[in-house]
């Protein structure tokens, strides 16, 4: 987009990359559970949730995570050439009007005020879906109409006529 509104409650941010993941090595240790992880190339499996984990490995995930960050900077500054891309991008989030001093936003406004600024610069049209009935229908539904007032009618006559009795 050209342009970025924001509500001035949105949380905006977050320029930055997370991996986390649990590691049950010991536990499955402790209860003499192997678990086997077979890869072709060295850095296949980086980081794994059952096996032992090595420095080498998170070494080349913390490269990784690196790569992509940088990746998402470059992103985010190619379209928000105005940001100072290493102050926003450290993961933090801001509240919209602390964003738009940070430049990350353009405007602050709601989107009920959006689409209500919007609707008064265009030409806007109702439209109402009615399916169209045919004759027997229509026939049957007023005859249902017909039957369902008139039995009622009858029968609150009677049920009138046996309390007065």
């Amino acid at each position: 987009g050209q342009k970025i509104l924001s509500a001035p409650f949105a949380i905006l941010g977050s320029i930055g990359v997370v991996a986390q993941l649990p590691n049950l090595h010991r536990l499955l240790k402790k209860h003499d559970v192997d678990v086997e992880v077979l890869t072709a190339g060295e850095y296949k499996r980086t980081l794994t949730i059952f096996g032992e984990n090595t420095e080498k490995g998170r070494e080349k995930f913390q490269d990784d995570l690196e790569t992509t960050h940088e990746l998402f900077k470059n992103f985010v500054a190619r379209y928000r050439q105005q940001l100072s891309i290493d102050e926003v991008s450290t993961g933090e989030v801001w509240l919209g009007i602390a964003a738009l001093g940070k430049q990350l936003v353009d405007e602050l406004q709601t989107s009920d005020e959006y689409l209500a600024s919007r609707a008064r610069e265009a030409d806007l049209f109702q439209l109402h879906y009615a399916e169209k009935k045919s004759l027997p229908e229509r026939f049957g539904m007023a005859a249902s109409t017909v039957l369902e007032h008139g039995v009622l009618k009858g029968w609150t006559r009677l049920n009138e006529q046996r309390f007065w009795q």
